[in-house]
């Protein structure tokens, strides 16, 4: 998951499929002073290439990124050369500092269990100041996602031609997706298959899990993707 030739095309991909990751970005921060307006630092969990992070760089004074991936991470790194990244998992890891909000898009929270999301997001809180903002956004819950869905997409950035298929089924109460990758080239053709699983967790975990966590919680319906937004604030902020 997430692998080296991926990696080399992801920005593509989801750009070219209609990702507007400066409007998500500019959303998420809408969102994050909304609740905190002096938010001046911000981690990104689950970073990937950097295409959300780059966005938040223009729009917080200070921001960082944490991605599992080292093949993500090193697109990321040529990318965005000023901007701390760190290779950790984001059900444990320690950057040494607490920021004003932590954020992680694109259902990276669902590639894991129930326990580790519990153990993920009190991780987050301590990477969080008190009053500091917490945003999830989530996969599908249970009575939302499409059992059998297919996409199909041809794109053609570059001077390279890329098709992409995806097949998504249900399979022991989790989604199962594999996505087929034709690159085409002037070195030739290759194939390969991505393959993620997502828990469908339904919407009450996502908050009661957050509040075990210290976090008050709001559900936000519709964006980014049309899966929402789960934003949390962290308890034990002074307020006159």
């Amino acid at each position: 998951m997430y692998g080296p030739e991926f990696a080399e095309i992801y920005d593509h991909v989801y750009t070219l499929r209609g990702k507007d990751y400066p409007a998500e970005a500019k959303h998420v921060t809408e969102e994050i002073r909304a609740r905190l307006p002096e938010a001046a630092s911000l981690l990104d969990v689950a970073c990937g290439t950097g295409g959300h992070l780059r966005h938040f760089d223009g729009l917080f004074e200070h921001v960082e990124g944490v991605e599992l991936s080292e093949a993500m991470l090193e697109v990321a790194r040529d990318r965005m050369p000023g901007i701390p990244l760190h290779q950790g998992d984001m059900r444990a890891f320690d950057v040494g500092r607490t920021f004003d909000a932590v954020v992680c898009l694109f259902a990276a929270v669902a590639h894991q269990s129930a326990e580790e999301l519990a153990g993920t997001l009190r991780c987050f809180a301590r990477h969080l100041r008190p009053g500091g903002v917490v945003v999830v956004e989530p996969w599908w819950f249970p009575e939302t996602f499409l059992d059998g869905y297919v996409a199909a997409d041809v794109l053609t950035p570059d001077h390279r031609t890329i098709s992409r298929v995806s097949h998504t089924r249900l399979e022991d109460g989790a989604s199962h997706m594999d996505v087929h990758y034709v690159v085409a080239d002037a070195r030739g053709a290759r194939h390969f298959v991505e393959s993620y699983v997502h828990r469908l967790f339904p919407r009450d975990l996502y908050e009661q899990t957050l509040r075990a966590a210290g976090f008050t919680t709001q559900y936000v319906e519709g964006v980014p993707s049309g899966r929402g937004l789960f934003l949390g604030v962290k308890e034990g902020a002074w307020r006159p």
